[in-house]
């Protein structure tokens, strides 16, 4: 089996949801570790309520933003790679999988 072909839109929106996916563990981790790290630096400076708080209202903004952030820039990629993956396998053929 050769793929000679790949949808550019479905190519860009497989990308788009994965990269946003992987946007969203991202916030997450965010989110875990501002909060965390938000705590310590203000219980530091004998303000832990407010070191907590900022680093929640960032670690919520991560969580929000990074997902449409991925989302968007992977939809992008993913309709330029599968652009350019259709002129190349013009010329080479494709790439040649074989199956049982």
């Amino acid at each position: 089996m050769i793929i000679k072909r790949v949808g550019v839109l479905k190519a860009a929106i497989v990308q788009g949801c994965v990269m946003a996916l992987f946007g969203l563990l991202m916030g997450l981790c965010f989110l875990f570790f501002g909060t965390m790290l938000g705590g310590l630096f203000g219980a530091a400076n004998n303000q832990a309520g407010a070191g907590l708080g900022f680093g929640l209202l960032g670690g919520i903004g991560m969580v929000i933003f990074l997902p449409i952030m991925y989302g968007a820039i992977g939809f992008a990629a993913g309709a330029i790679g599968a652009a350019v993956y259709n002129l190349v396998a013009g010329f080479v053929g494709g790439i040649e999988i074989e199956v049982e």
